[in-house]
């Protein structure tokens, strides 16, 4: 289960990955014409851009029921995202209000609620994981002759859609009292107020070891039980000041709080391992300020010193806690960085955004000293200290090692990618120990036949930001934001 629930993080960020298209195009409508949206602007451009945008954010379930069968599949086959969609459009047009009347016989009005809420994230992963399953056991079917054209490929469609005429009946029993639920879970959460959107913080941080974060953001950031805080952001509708509550606090700790601890752990690596903490701690701080992917960051201390993390998150929650106390909000289509901060200060709704600035100071302060004492006091094995200490001579040794190997080609503009592709796949211990591997936005996620084969100590020789043993089966090797690469490389030798 665990698996399939990183599996299924990995495939999300697809999509996912689409919302800063559409946080750009809206930012940019905004900054000219603040108005665009609402029918009282006069700009013509920025209406354009506004509505250009706001129509991802109004898709997003029909992307993620593409994302998520396209992600799962084995070999992300396009003919998977087609099904998923075929899923997604049978399910939600036979579950709506309007469906149903015709089908009941029954007045639309007394059509129950939660069927008027089919429309959703939900019910897009279930179509995407449906598709994908399907595909990944039947897509190499071969049918009588009569019927080969239906072969392979091109028969998952058509079994998409029977699974989902299926699973439609059931839901027709179930979705209204799992929609209840649900309205139930995200209430109680809301209903907290601002110790609610603490709450949200500190376990977001704490389900990212696991890669399940996804699907806790699903229920706050999308429009999964109502709530769809950043398509509501986007759109400018709401409450000023409480509509992106479940975003404005990351923007503190992502530009400004990580940086901080970043500079922290660089100020106690031990000396003979400066040079190598630095790099790591600069690639690691920019990308969380500029970007807010936080990942290369947070993996190089999240195993080594899990009390610090602890820290993280809690001081995370906090951060949720004091902006929502505030009613300072702003919001982001990818992550809290500075690109979607400054796209957000133009969305109307935003409210007070530069005080998260302020905040983010306080955080970046608070982060430093309690890092820096943490680390002294309890002896932290952060980037650059104990058995992470890891020498120049060590990177040098481990080059040379590999430059002698047998695979390692030649010298070209994608060699580095190359050299840590051959490195990583050796020390994991190649075909004979791999099961699959995928990557997500800075990881690779190795499925393995025995952890205890894989050299890590070989890995870490490449400078990665860490390797995470999930358990006998499960390796996580954090590359960073330039993983596709490495992971492409890696398809090439095996191909």
């Amino acid at each position: 289960m665990k698996n399939y629930l990183q599996n299924l993080g990995k495939s999300i960020m697809l999509p996912v990955s689409i919302l800063p298209v559409a946080s750009l195009l809206m930012g940019i409508g905004y900054w000219i014409d603040p108005a665009g949206l609402s029918g009282a602007g006069s700009n013509q451009v920025a209406i354009f851009l506004i509505q250009a945008g706001n129509a991802i954010f109004n898709n997003l379930p029909i992307l993620f029921s593409v994302g998520i069968a396209t992600g799962l599949s084995k070999d992300a086959n396009g003919a998977a995202g087609l099904s998923g969609l075929v899923g997604y459009l049978i399910v939600t047009n036979l579950l709506s209000i309007d469906g149903l009347s015709v089908l009941l016989n029954m007045p639309a009005d007394q059509v129950p609620m939660a069927f008027g809420a089919t429309q959703n994230v939900f019910m897009a992963i279930i179509a995407g994981t449906v598709a994908a399953t399907l595909y990944n056991r039947y897509s190499g079917t071969k049918l009588p002759t009569a019927l080969a054209f239906f072969s392979g490929r091109r028969l998952i469609p058509i079994l998409s859609a029977a699974a989902m005429l299926v699973i439609s009946l059931v839901l027709f029993f179930v979705w209204p009292f799992a929609y209840d639920a649900l309205v139930a879970f995200g209430t109680f959460i809301s209903g907290l107020g601002a110790f609610g959107a603490g709450l949200y913080g500190f376990f977001n941080k704490l389900l990212i070891p696991t890669g399940l974060h996804h699907a806790l953001n699903s229920v706050f950031w999308f429009d999964l039980i109502g709530i769809n805080d950043i398509g509501n952001f986007w759109a400018s509708e709401g409450v000023k000041g409480v509509t992106g509550m479940y975003q404005a606090g990351f923007f503190p700790i992502m530009m400004f709080g990580l940086p901080g601890a970043a500079l922290a752990m660089y100020k106690n690596a031990e000396s003979k391992a400066k040079k190598i903490a630095a790099g790591t701690m600069i690639a690691g701080a920019f990308a969380s300020f500029f970007t807010g992917i936080t990942e290369p960051l947070e993996f190089s201390f999240m195993f080594a010193a899990p009390g610090l993390y602890l820290v993280h998150a809690f001081l995370t929650g906090v951060s949720m806690f004091v902006a929502a106390t505030f009613h300072w909000t702003a919001g982001f289509g990818f992550s809290a960085g500075l690109v979607d901060f400054a796209l957000s200060l133009n969305v109307p709704i935003a409210n007070q955004p530069f005080m998260l600035f302020v905040l983010g100071l306080v955080m970046f302060v608070v982060y430093y000293f309690v890092f820096d004492f943490a680390i002294q006091k309890f002896d932290f094995a952060t980037p650059g200290r104990g058995d992470n200490a890891v020498t120049e001579a060590a990177i040098t040794e481990s080059e040379a090692e590999t430059s002698a190997d047998k695979k390692t080609v030649s010298s070209t503009n994608n060699s580095k990618y190359v050299q840590m592709a051959h490195v990583i796949y050796d020390a994991v211990g190649g075909q004979e120990n791999i099961r699959s591997y995928y990557n997500c936005a800075t990881r690779l996620r190795f499925e393995l036949e025995d952890v205890d084969q894989v050299d890590q100590a070989k890995i870490k020789g490449l400078g990665v930001p860490g390797v995470n043993v999930l358990d006998k089966n499960h390796l996580h090797v954090i590359v960073g934001t330039d993983v596709q690469f490495v992971a492409d490389e890696m398809r090439k030798i095996e191909a």
